[in-house]
């Protein structure tokens, strides 16, 4: 056994990883969002043991919605990994094809992988468990569509990632969800959260989504304000992640990475 193969070829990782930002930041990323999210679990728990009269249908509610979301931005991310794994990226980009046409592609099938992957489990968690988020009523249906333009954001924000710093980014599209969790008060209330966090989190769709499940199933009562927040916040961060995407977009062009990012 030859030490110094096994050295060369253990810096050679080290310095993919200390050269690579996004490296770096999946290392760190995962265990600070689990100290952060059960952190705050473990509080609301604490501090609420009562809060919940039915503690499985209102998490298992809170699981379900949250993995609709999840699985829309990877819907998307993984469409457009698709491109770069078979090596068709450049293909796609050199095709008369509009970039808004690509976008609104991706979008529209992203939902079939998502009710794909989702509507088995929510079948499932009706006989087990006697959830049904269908209890939710008409309000579902608008929080699934401030959902899905939140999870299709994130999607763009990624992939704009992706065009900026290449395949390296690709990480970062699996951790993308998992670093909102902890603001999104998914499975606790926004008054767990620090003053300061509190701000933060208003500014997301994903608190006044939760907190209008909440409210529904725990209290009965329709808040529309919420409804009416969550739709707004998502609508303008979509608007904002298809700029960001189309200045990536432009900007990979401009210094003629596009060619290289299928290989």
């Amino acid at each position: 056994m030859n030490f110094n193969k096994i050295y060369a070829l253990g810096l050679r990782h080290l310095y993919l990883i200390m050269n690579s930002f996004p490296r770096v930041l999946d290392l760190i990323y995962w265990p600070t969002v689990q100290i952060f999210l059960w952190g705050f679990i473990s509080k609301f728990f604490t501090i609420s043991s009562e809060y919940y009269s039915n503690t499985v249908g209102v998490i298992l509610t809170a699981a379900i919605l949250y993995d609709f979301l999840f699985r829309a931005s990877i819907s998307f991310n993984m469409m457009f990994l698709e491109e770069i794994w078979s090596r068709n990226f450049t293909n796609l980009f050199i095709a008369p094809i509009k970039i808004r046409e690509i976008i609104t592609a991706l979008t529209l099938t992203a939902i079939l992988r998502t009710l794909i992957g989702l509507v088995p489990a929510v079948l499932i968690a009706i006989p087990l468990f006697g959830v049904s988020v269908l209890k939710l009523g008409i309000p579902l249906i608008f929080l699934l569509i401030s959902l899905y333009l939140f999870g299709i954001t994130l999607g763009l924000l990624v992939t704009s990632g992706l065009l900026r710093y290449g395949p390296s980014f690709e990480n970062i599209a699996w951790a993308s969800l998992f670093f909102l969790a902890p603001l999104g008060c998914i499975y606790y209330p926004i008054e767990i959260l620090p003053f300061t966090l509190q701000i933060i989190a208003k500014a997301l769709p994903l608190v006044h989504i939760f907190e209008e499940m909440r409210s529904i199933l725990i209290n009965n009562t329709v808040n529309y304000s919420n409804i009416f927040k969550s739709i707004s916040i998502s609508m303008f961060y979509f608007a904002f992640g298809v700029i960001v995407f189309y200045i990536s977009y432009f900007g990979a062009k401009k210094r003629g990475t596009l060619m290289n990012m299928g290989e």
